[in-house]
């Protein structure tokens, strides 16, 4: 493609007659895309400028100019080669140093988020984690290219978060956009920035306090309750995170053949999480572990059941879906139905969620004394996760243990029943 000209950018003796300015001089590229020439003291700087789809734009410096030092391609670009980088980075070009990326142009933010969203659903992952924080990215960062990221602009994304979500959810954030970036660099060996996002989307300090909301025992039966009065269906599902301190997104995958309904110690065969990340989401969801639930609740689900085949979903929504379909979370199909409960059991919906059934239910369990490996086992969580998130609980139990080793030295001594012998 020919190069447009212009004699006040061609050469770095035309250049350097230009006034030194913060402004660029630019050049028209083609439609949205624009390079820049920056005049400066020393050697000036390589801009470029384009549209970001939704009537903005970004821009970004991507190297130096040969106004001293010889041109190298890399670093130090002329004007022919300036207006091939640009080019290049934004629209793909035929001069790309790896062979097989020959005319592809590198990937935006935008479409490693959509890749990164494949990539989870292809290992069994919910692809709702990268759908959430791409809906926080502003377009002047989803339209650029990803070789074109740098720290600061990734940090001042990262930090205006915190006016809208707590630290704890700004580095959840953090964590799936640097994981759709690094798989972006690992199929495309342009992307060599990784320092970017290594260092733009640092997590934040001190961020994962411990926030669960523990219910008493009165008060998750009283949850219960209201789940069944308010929709049946709300009732068995809400029933059955209570009794087995199960994540939502368990029990959603729970089948019919998972209910053991013998009648004095029934059990569901739980199916376990992919939590932890790695390749082998998919064999990890097909795992089961069992729990143990009431005669009563495990003679509902079978009624409830009763004419399906085993491979059937076991719990159903009212409308006959199961829990998390079509492309949501889990989440999306209860949440507004579960804080209309939590208000009619006089709690505040903005604190108290259905995963305060698995924190309860596991707390329940440390103060009844049941050890926290059992503990850990019978909700698919380890020890070091229990005794980091649950430390509190843990200690108060501990306590009374503890109790009975202390020596009281203000009490009154024993009875002296030593006889001394004789010499």
């Amino acid at each position: 493609m020919a190069k447009p000209r212009n004699y006040s950018l061609e050469t770095p003796t035309a250049r350097l007659k230009l006034d030194i300015r913060k402004k660029p001089h630019w050049q028209r590229l083609g439609p949205g895309l624009s390079l820049g020439y920056r005049r400066n003291e020393g050697a000036g700087t390589w801009s470029i400028r384009a549209a970001d789809g939704q009537g903005g734009e970004w821009l970004k410096k991507f190297g130096v100019a040969d106004d001293f030092d010889k041109a190298d391609g890399k670093a130090i670009f002329n004007y022919g080669q300036a207006v091939t980088e640009v080019r290049k980075l934004v629209r793909g070009g035929d001069e790309d140093e790896v062979e097989e990326e020959q005319g592809n142009k590198p990937v935006t933010l935008g479409i490693a988020m959509d890749r990164y969203k494949d990539d989870l659903a292809a290992r069994g992952a919910g692809a709702s984690n990268a759908t959430t924080p791409k809906g926080h990215l502003p377009a002047s960062l989803l339209t650029k290219p990803v070789p074109l990221l740098d720290s600061q602009e990734l940090r001042k994304w990262r930090d205006g978060l915190l006016a809208k979500m707590a630290p704890a959810s700004v580095n959840r954030y953090c964590k799936v956009v640097k994981a759709a970036l690094n798989l972006a660099a690992k199929s495309d060996r342009r992307i060599k920035n990784e320092h970017a996002w290594t260092t733009g989307l640092q997590l934040l300090p001190d961020a994962n306090e411990v926030n669960n909301v523990i219910l008493t025992d009165p008060q998750v039966i009283s949850f219960v309750g209201a789940a069944y009065a308010h929709d049946e269906k709300l009732g068995e599902f809400t029933d059955v995170l209570a009794q087995s301190g199960a994540r939502p997104s368990q029990a959603a995958r729970l089948y019919v053949r998972d209910l053991i309904a013998h009648k004095t110690e029934p059990r569901l065969m739980m199916p376990k999480s992919a939590k932890g990340g790695g390749l082998n989401r998919t064999s990890k969801k097909v795992e089961r572990y069992s729990v143990h639930i009431t005669p009563a609740l495990a003679e509902r689900l079978a009624k409830a059941a009763k004419g399906r085949p085993a491979s059937a979903p076991l719990l159903l929504q009212s409308n006959g879906k199961t829990w998390g379909v079509d492309g949501k979370g889990v989440s999306d199909d209860y949440r507004e139905d579960i804080a209309e409960v939590v208000k009619a059991i006089g709690l505040d919906p903005d604190e108290v969620t259905l995963y305060a059934l698995r924190h309860s239910s596991i707390v329940r369990n440390l103060l009844l004394n049941v050890p926290i490996r059992v503990v850990a086992a019978s909700h698919n969580t380890s020890v070091a996760e229990i005794e980091r998130t649950y430390s509190k609980f843990i200690t108060e139990h501990s306590g009374n243990l503890s109790r009975r080793a202390l020596l009281d030295h203000q009490a009154a001594p024993a009875a002296d029943n030593v006889v001394p012998m004789a010499a």
